[in-house]
């Protein structure tokens, strides 16, 4: 029985873990709005750094004269 409790209380103990984490892992990628503004200039400039939300966000600072007006504006 305290096998079960064990396995019970870690599985619950991840849960909440990744349950914290998952805020954060989306607020990295920017708002629904951000992504909207800019998907097709991260496609356009950056596709080769996908997945990585810190890579792209780097490429697309060093591309930010090349993006489009309501994408530029999300890096202001």
């Amino acid at each position: 029985m305290t096998t079960r409790f064990a396995k019970a209380c870690t599985i619950l103990v991840a849960a909440a873990l990744v349950a914290t984490a998952l805020p954060v892992v989306a607020s990295a990628a920017g708002t629904p709005e951000q992504r909207r503004a800019c998907r097709a200039d991260a496609m356009k400039f950056c596709r080769e750094f996908i997945p990585s939300v810190k890579r792209i966000t780097a490429c697309m600072e060093r591309n930010v004269d090349k993006l489009s007006p309501l994408c530029r504006t999300q890096f202001k």
